[in-house]
């Protein structure tokens, strides 16, 4: 009987143990393993926003998959190439004092580990791959549209050794879904050994000289959405699922309109563990937000999700997108608050977790308690406003959550120290 390991956290930190966030979903049937790579360049997002789906959508049920959603983090926010430097050109020769030493030497570890079994490096190119020249946009340089290999094979004994016949299976059927015909993918073998210098220096020829099969996948940039980039980046890693032999479940269906819907779920923050921000539709800016003094812990349920410090402000971003900025206002955080709090709702009474979301139509009335006072954010200035009915039109919309003026925030404070904050949605 297999037993069944799933290792994923719900939450992905924004300050990691180590440089690289890795995702493992093992199974204990098998130790082979799967491992994508995301986001070596930051202005590529087709290569970071899917294995972001990959890891928050998908389910593997037999062989392992690990997933490395943003190798390069600073440059995604930033969207550029490599805010330091071509990362992708530092795995033959890194300087002693580069920035991005410790995130290639760490990167380079979990290659080599005796798990991995097959590589994939997501990346966005330039133009659409012809053999042939056909003009600016389709021609040999081009890298759009590929499975890129640095060889034809690797040692007869290594399993998935044999690139370009994995590499022709994958293109092949790619192309049997295309969205639009000129999409087409090719293989690119860039032959680095003899002729590519600059090849020579990147992650998948690390790789393959330490005998690990590796492929990059290169969507074009000239596509006309995200959504496209990510799909054909989806197609590619599924098939690349099947040719390693993991057997996997999806909770949506493959196609544009859904990856158009993913793409834009941003998930949530959880910011000290007592306060929870839905960054799906958020205001691009939320003032007085209490947070401690200093040592803020921020958690994302998107892998992408990242925080930036700008003076005393905040920005959250995922991937290369900046969601909002936090205008914080200083705190101390109390030790002695309520878990649940008494609400009632619409005249319904209802115990609710303090750092939840309750659902209004009409009204809510939050019940007194001793010792703890009420801020309902845009209500006219009160010191309390437990016990008080509120409505959506006794609310200023300048102080709601969201941008469509529905969303508005609790916060409970204990002897003017910060407990928690609860969210209120007007239906």
């Amino acid at each position: 009987m297999k037993i069944f390991l799933f290792l994923l956290f719900f939450f992905f930190s924004s300050l990691f143990a180590t440089n690289i966030q890795l995702i493992k979903k093992e199974n204990s049937d098998s130790n082979t393993t799967l491992l994508v790579i995301g986001g070596i360049h930051g202005n590529e997002p087709g290569g970071y926003f899917a294995p972001a789906i990959l890891a928050t959508h998908y389910k593997i049920l037999s062989k392992n998959l690990w997933i490395v959603p943003n190798l390069n983090k600073d440059s995604i926010i930033a969207n550029k190439r490599g805010i330091n430097g071509d990362m992708n050109r530092k795995f033959s020769y890194i300087k002693k004092n580069d920035k991005d030493k410790k995130i290639v030497e760490e990167i380079k570890k979990i290659i080599l580990d005796k798990k991995v079994s097959l590589v994939l490096n997501l990346h966005d190119g330039h133009g659409f791959y012809r053999k042939d020249y056909q003009g600016t946009v389709f021609n040999p340089n081009a890298w759009g549209q590929t499975c890129v290999i640095d060889q034809c094979k690797l040692n007869k004994n290594q399993p998935f050794g044999n690139l370009d016949k994995i590499a022709l299976t994958v293109k092949e059927k790619i192309n049997k879904k295309l969205l639009k015909q000129h999409h087409i993918f090719n293989v690119k073998n860039t032959k680095t050994k003899y002729d590519d210098e600059a090849m020579q220096l990147s992650l998948t020829y690390f790789a393959v000289t330490n005998n690990k099969p590796a492929f990059a996948i290169e969507t074009s940039k000239y596509l006309s959405s995200l959504s496209q980039k990510v799909f054909y980046q989806l197609l590619a890693i599924e098939e690349f699922m099947n040719i390693v032999g993991i057997k996997y479940k999806r909770d949506f269906k493959l196609n544009i309109k859904n990856i158009s819907k993913l793409v834009k779920q941003y998930g949530n923050v959880v910011i000290n563990g007592n306060i929870v921000l839905d960054l799906t539709n958020i205001k691009s800016s939320l003032s007085y937000i209490p947070l401690k003094c200093r040592d803020n812990i921020f958690k994302f349920t998107n892998p992408l999700g990242v925080v930036k410090k700008s003076g005393k402000n905040f920005s959250i971003y995922v991937g290369n997108k900046k969601i909002t900025t936090l205008k914080p206002q200083c705190f101390k955080q109390s030790k002695y608050c309520l878990k649940q709090i008494q609400v009632i709702v619409d005249g319904k009474k209802m115990s609710v977790k303090a750092t939840s979301d309750i659902y209004v139509n009409k009204n809510f009335i939050i019940k007194k308690y001793k010792g703890i006072r009420v801020n309902v954010i845009g209500y006219p200035s009160k010191k309390d406003e437990s016990g008080v009915k509120i409505t959506k039109k006794l609310l200023d919309k300048r102080f709601s959550v969201d941008r469509n003026g529905k969303v508005y925030r609790v916060e409970f404070y204990k002897n003017d120290k910060f407990c928690s904050m609860l969210m209120v949605h007007f239906r």
